[in-house]
């Protein structure tokens, strides 16, 4: 996949492009629904299968004052992700104060149709775009049948009940509900960072951690998780613990994961943890002994869930 940063380098190699424009935080199952969509609408007509997205997302932009915004993905994971749902390019408009005045019809005259002059454009149902978020499914279907280009408009992907989104998958993660979450992303959500130094009470406690700086703000709640380590392309088991280390007083929230039957030095390296299920809240203990013996309960029931886990 080709990613294009800024509209001004589309080539003319994109004319007549089947697109699709939104945020795609996540790349949850809801983009893949419209991606799977997208690539077979663009193979059948010979064209070129093309999103367009905003970097960065536009509620930072435009809501500075909602911090921490929570982002499911990365930059680079988003990319890494719409390219493995078989899109050909990958558009990246950068999005300012400036660019938030551009009107719903100077987007579609000035990208979709002088520099795309694209053949259909497939669109969820609630999707807005434009100044003051005037571009909605009617006034794209108006100007499609003005200037020759079709729209679909996407239903709403569920599973089961639930109506995919990246604010569900959001809510989920941030109560803890990583399981629920995975459902929605159609994969397990994850956190990467690199190993720094903690305290090193793990190993004086018989169950050595490495401690995570991780890459996004988004960390579900303190607790106790079992979760899959991938490391220098290797992947094991563990658990995870977010928290303060109540028992001995702590004051720095950390991310410490012990990895099962491993061994080794892995400081300054980068690894990713995968969140299978979480397994209790934090917990303050009377006593070592007795959070001991509590961690060797969490190891049991980790790897009891783990070994379900392919």
């Amino acid at each position: 996949m080709d990613v294009i940063r800024g509209i001004e380098n589309i080539s003319t190699d994109l004319l007549c492009a089947v697109v699709t424009i939104g945020n795609f935080d996540g790349v949850h199952l809801g983009h893949r629904f419209i991606f799977r969509k997208l690539v077979d609408e663009a193979r059948r007509e010979s064209c070129p299968a093309v999103a367009i997205t905003f970097e960065p997302h536009p509620k930072m932009i435009l809501h500075p004052e909602r911090r921490p915004f929570y982002l499911i993905t990365s930059l680079e994971e988003k990319i890494r992700l719409v390219a493995a749902a078989g899109v050909d390019i990958l558009i990246l408009i950068p999005f300012s104060l400036e660019y938030a005045r551009t009107t719903a019809d100077e987007f579609i005259r000035d990208v979709l149709w002088e520099r795309l002059r694209i053949r259909k454009i497939l669109i969820g149902q609630d999707y807005t775009f434009g100044r003051g978020k005037e571009g909605d499914k009617t006034f794209l279907t108006e100007s499609g049948r003005r200037l020759g280009f079709a729209v679909e408009v996407m239903n709403a992907f569920k599973v089961g009940d639930t109506t995919v989104s990246s604010t569900r998958i959001r809510i989920a993660l941030l109560a803890g509900e990583v399981r629920f979450a995975a459902s929605l992303l159609g994969r397990p959500y994850n956190l990467a960072g690199e190993v720094i130094y903690g305290t090193r009470r793990g190993i004086r406690l018989g169950f050595p951690t490495a401690n995570i700086r991780p890459d996004k703000e988004l960390v579900p709640p303190r607790g106790v998780y079992a979760v899959q380590v991938l490391l220098e392309g290797n992947r094991h088991r563990g658990i995870l613990n977010i928290g303060f280390n109540p028992t001995f007083a702590g004051q720095t929230l950390s991310i410490e994961v012990h990895i099962f039957d491993f061994n080794e030095n892995i400081y300054g390296k980068a690894l990713e943890i995968l969140f299978i299920e979480r397994i209790r809240d934090e917990i303050r203990f009377e006593s070592p002994e007795k959070l001991i013996a509590q961690i060797n309960r969490d190891i049991f029931q980790a790897r009891a869930i783990l070994k379900e886990e392919t």
